[in-house]
């Protein structure tokens, strides 16, 4: 992997959009996998995603695009997946050339449902890749404020550090600071359960919970946090640096925050599908907090949030009589 190496977008959403539009403000040409071969005439025709981001525009003569996941993968050195976790293993059906030579990244904040593992390591442990061809991007950036090309930051994290100075390279720019992390276990993890907190965000919001209980609410969290990747994965890290604790925040605050917006809905006392159905678009923390609930299982740490969430979206207990339960728990 070097600066010429060719960069593959997989996946067609709002954030794979904004990856794409990163990459191109460094590289002369990517290659772009979509599922639907609709979606890539209407962009060709457009010079934008019809569908997400749509004010990012785009220079198509330096995109291949393919609907052919064979195709790309091939002609490509860095693997980008930018989809939702509960698509992953769908998207992937269709593949039949090998990964191990590749540099894998994952831009997905979930886990993969049914294996119950975090993206990397399903990479590693299914598809043979190398824990040394696995990269992560993590945030705190939010795809909307890529597209309107506001300050953000990412970190690239990789446990060859070389390889994940090369990637942030390619993605710094006017509006895109990097840093690089070794940390693939815990920025990806922080990356699911801060999804997972936004819910709980949301519901107290739309219970009416006020901006001194939200503080309460987040403080804790990222505490909770720490318990968790520090047992599952114990290894040096900050938890107050902008991969763990700032994710967290924007997650939780910002008004582009689907896992916020879902999890309001549901305080509001909408029901799991209708919020679904009512966002158009995936709010990855109600996949991961039942998969975070079963890997938990085995390690047994103290997680209030994630629990009560749990149990509002999975046991339909009542966010009122929940939230207040978890109120006794925070300090």
């Amino acid at each position: 992997m070097n600066k010429s190496s060719k960069i593959a977008i997989i996946g067609g959403g709002s954030w794979a959009t904004a990856i794409a539009k990163i990459f191109m403000e460094n590289v002369a040409e990517i290659n772009w996998y979509m599922r639907n071969p609709d979606t890539i005439d209407q962009f060709k025709e457009l010079g934008h995603n019809p569908r997400y981001i749509t004010g990012a525009e785009f220079d198509i003569d330096k995109i291949n695009f393919s609907h052919n996941i064979d195709e790309i993968v091939t002609n490509s050195d860095i693997i980008v997946f930018a989809i939702p976790s509960a698509f992953l293993k769908n998207a992937l059906k269709n593949l039949t050339v090998s990964l191990e030579d590749k540099f894998v990244v994952s831009a997905i904040k979930g886990i993969v449902p049914d294996e119950n593992m975090i993206i990397g390591e399903f990479f590693n442990e299914k598809y043979n890749v190398p824990i040394d061809n696995i990269g992560i991007i993590s945030g705190p950036c939010h795809a909307e404020e890529v597209a309107l090309e506001r300050l953000s930051y990412l970190t690239i994290a990789s446990q060859n550090t070389k390889k994940a100075r090369v990637l942030a390279l390619k993605m710094e720019c006017a509006y895109i600071k990097t840093t690089i992390s070794d940390d693939i276990y815990g920025t990806e993890y922080s990356a699911v359960l801060k999804n997972v907190i936004a819910i709980a965000s949301g519901i107290c919001h739309g219970l009416r919970y006020g901006d001194n209980f939200q503080a309460v609410l987040i403080s804790n969290a990222i505490q909770e946090i720490k318990r968790f990747v520090d047992t599952v994965h114990p290894i040096t890290r900050d938890i107050k640096s902008s991969a763990y604790l700032g994710d967290l925040l924007v997650t939780c605050y910002s008004q582009f925050s689907r896992n916020r917006t879902f999890g309001t809905m549901i305080g509001k006392g909408y029901s799991v599908k209708f919020a679904q159905l009512e966002m158009h678009m995936i709010a990855e923390g109600y996949y991961a907090v039942s998969c975070i609930k079963e890997i938990n299982d085995k390690y047994k740490v103290h997680m209030p949030i994630t629990m009560a969430v749990y149990n509002i979206l999975y046991e339909k207990i009542s966010p009122a009589m929940e939230i207040k339960l978890l109120t006794e728990d925070l300090r």
